[in-house]
C-alpha cells in the first residue's frame, strides 16, 4: 500500500515561520557577498576595457589607438575564452545563445571558469554584456556560502539562496533592482503561490545589493555609472496617433527577423565550436575585430561602436542622432549584429545590451521614416529587439519603458512592438525546428505527418 500524497505547502504559513525568518537573515549576508563580488567583477571589467583601449595604447606610444589595434586584443581574447571552455571546469559559465533561461546554480569549481571567460570576453571587446556571468557568479557563491555554513542543507534551500543571489549580482545592473527582479522572476520561470517565498529573500538581496554598491561607490570614489544602465534622453512623447501604431507592428517583425538571423548566427558558430573550441573560437574573435575595423574604415566613425556590448554607447549615440548619418547606422546595424552572433556562438557574457543597443540604433533609423518620430521610434523597437532575443516578453516591456523614460505615450507602442516580436519570433523558431527535424528524420516525424494525413481525410 502506498504511502498517501503529502500535504501541499501552505505559503503563507511558510512566510511566518521561524525558519523562513533565519532564510531572510542568510538571503541579507548573501546579498552583502553577492553584491560585493558583482561591485569587484564590474570595476575589473570597466577598467580592464580602459586599459586595454585607452591606456595601453598610449603605454606603447602610440599618438591614437591605431586601426588594426582590435585585431591582437580580440586574438588574445580569443585564446582565454577557449581556454577558459575547454580546459577548466564548467565550459565558461552560460552559453549565451540560450538567452537568459534559467540554468541550474553554478558549482563553485566552475567559479574560475566562469570569471575568466568573462573578462575576457567582455573586457577584451566582445559584443556580450556582464549580466549572465554575473547571475553565474552570484549563484556560485550562495551554493559555497550554503556549503560552508551548513552542508547538510537541503536542495530547496539552496536554490533559494541562489536565487535570491541573482537578485543581488544584477540589482545595481539595470538602475533598479526591481528591473532585475522581474527579469529574474520571468527567465527563471518563478509564479504561482509560491511567488511570494521566492520573491521576498531575492528582494531583500537586491535591495541590500543596491546599498552596498552605492556604499562602495562613496568609500572608493568609483561610480557605478561606468556599467549600470543610464535613462535615454529622448523628448516626451504624449500620445500614440495610429500612423506610429502602423510604423511599430511593421518594423516590430523586421526586428525580430534580424535578431532572429543574428541568434541562428550565434547557434551555427556554437555548433562549430563545440567540435574545436581551442581553433575556432580565437578565429570568431579575429572575425569580430575584423568587422570593427572594416566599419571604421567604411564609414569613418570609431570601430568601439561595433565592439563591446554597446552599454556605453546607447546614451551618446541617442544624445547626438545626427553625429552618425543613415547610411552609418544602417551599416552599424549589419556590422554589431555579425559581431554580436559571433560573439554568442563563441564567447561567454550576456545576451541583452546588445540586442538593446541594436533596437536603439534600429529606431534611430526608422525615425526618418514619414509620421515616425525618434522617441516612439526607439522605445519600441528596444523593446522589440530585446524581446527577440531574450524570450522574456514582460521584462522586455519594462525595460524599454524604464530606459526611454519618454512618458505615458510611448508604452502602448512598446507593448505592441514587444507582443508583435516576440509572436514572430515564436513562429520563425518553430518553422526552424520542423525544417530540422525533415531534413534529420526525427523518429516520429514521419508517422505523425501521416498520422496528421490520415486524421485529415477522415474530416
Amino acid at each position: 500500500m502506498s504511502d498517501p500524497p503529502s500535504p501541499p505547502v501552505d505559503p503563507g504559513a511558510l512566510l511566518l515561520t521561524r525558519s523562513y525568518r533565519v532564510l531572510l537573515v542568510l538571503a541579507s549576508a548573501i546579498g552583502v557577498l553577492v553584491s560585493l563580488a558583482a561591485w569587484c567583477f564590474l570595476e575589473l571589467i570597466h577598467e580592464l576595457q580602459v586599459w586595454v583601449f585607452t591606456d595601453l595604447p598610449d603605454e606603447l606610444g602610440f599618438d591614437t589607438v591605431p586601426t588594426w589595434w582590435p585585431l591582437p586584443v580580440l586574438g588574445v581574447a580569443g585564446v582565454f575564452i577557449a581556454l577558459a571552455i575547454v580546459r577548466l571546469p564548467g565550459s565558461g559559465g552560460h552559453e549565451p545563445t540560450a538567452g537568459l533561461g534559467s540554468p541550474a546554480p553554478t558549482r563553485p569549481v566552475d567559479l574560475p571558469g566562469v570569471v575568466l571567460a568573462a573578462l575576457a570576453s567582455i573586457g577584451l571587446g566582445m559584443v556580450l554584456g556582464p549580466e549572465a556571468p554575473l547571475i553565474a557568479l552570484g549563484t556560485g557563491l550562495a551554493v559555497l556560502s550554503i556549503q560552508l555554513v551548513r552542508k547538510d542543507a537541503p536542495d530547496q534551500v539552496r536554490a533559494l539562496m541562489a536565487g535570491a543571489a541573482s537578485f543581488a549580482a544584477i540589482s545595481s545592473l539595470f538602475g533598479s533592482p526591481i528591473i532585475g527582479a522581474v527579469i529574474i522572476i520571468e527567465a527563471a520561470g518563478l509564479g504561482g503561490p509560491m511567488l511570494p517565498v521566492v520573491l521576498l529573500p531575492g528582494l531583500l538581496a537586491g535591495g541590500i545589493g543596491s546599498l552596498v554598491f552605492i556604499g562602495m561607490g562613496s568609500l572608493t570614489g568609483l561610480s557605478s555609472s561606468a556599467y549600470a544602465i543610464a535613462p535615454l534622453s529622448l523628448p516626451d512623447y504624449a500620445q500614440p496617433d495610429l500612423s506610429a501604431f502602423a510604423w511599430v507592428i511593421v518594423l516590430a517583425v523586421v526586428v525580430a527577423v534580424v535578431a532572429f538571423f543574428i541568434v541562428e548566427l550565434g547557434r551555427r558558430t556554437q555548433a562549430v565550436v563545440s567540435k574545436r573550441a581551442l581553433v575556432v573560437i580565437p578565429i570568431a574573435a579575429l572575425l569580430v575585430a575584423g568587422l570593427a575595423i572594416a566599419f571604421g574604415q567604411i564609414t569613418g566613425e570609431s570601430a568601439d561602436l561595433v565592439l563591446l556590448s554597446g552599454q556605453d554607447a546607447m546614451g551618446p549615440i541617442v544624445d547626438h542622432p545626427a553625429s552618425l548619418s543613415v547610411s552609418a547606422l544602417a551599416l552599424l546595424i549589419v556590422f554589431k549584429g555579425l559581431a554580436y552572433g559571433l560573439s554568442l556562438g563563441s564567447a561567454r557574457g550576456g545576451p541583452t545590451f546588445p540586442a538593446m543597443f541594436l533596437g536603439i540604433v534600429g529606431g534611430l533609423v526608422a525615425s526618418h521614416l514619414p509620421g515616425f518620430s525618434e522617441t516612439p521610434a526607439v522605445a519600441a523597437l528596444m523593446g522589440a529587439a530585446t524581446v527577440s532575443v531574450l524570450g522574456l516578453p514582460l521584462a522586455s516591456i519594462i525595460l524599454a519603458i524604464v530606459v526611454s523614460q519618454a512618458g505615458l505615450g510611448t508604452a502602448p507602442l512598446i507593448i505592441v512592438a514587444v507582443v508583435v516580436a516576440f509572436i514572430t519570433t515564436r513562429l520563425l523558431s518553430a518553422r526552424r525546428d520542423s525544417a530540422a527535424g525533415a531534413a534529420a528524420g526525427e523518429p516520429g516525424h514521419h508517422a505523425a505527418s501521416a498520422t496528421a494525413t490520415a486524421s485529415a481525410a477522415r474530416t
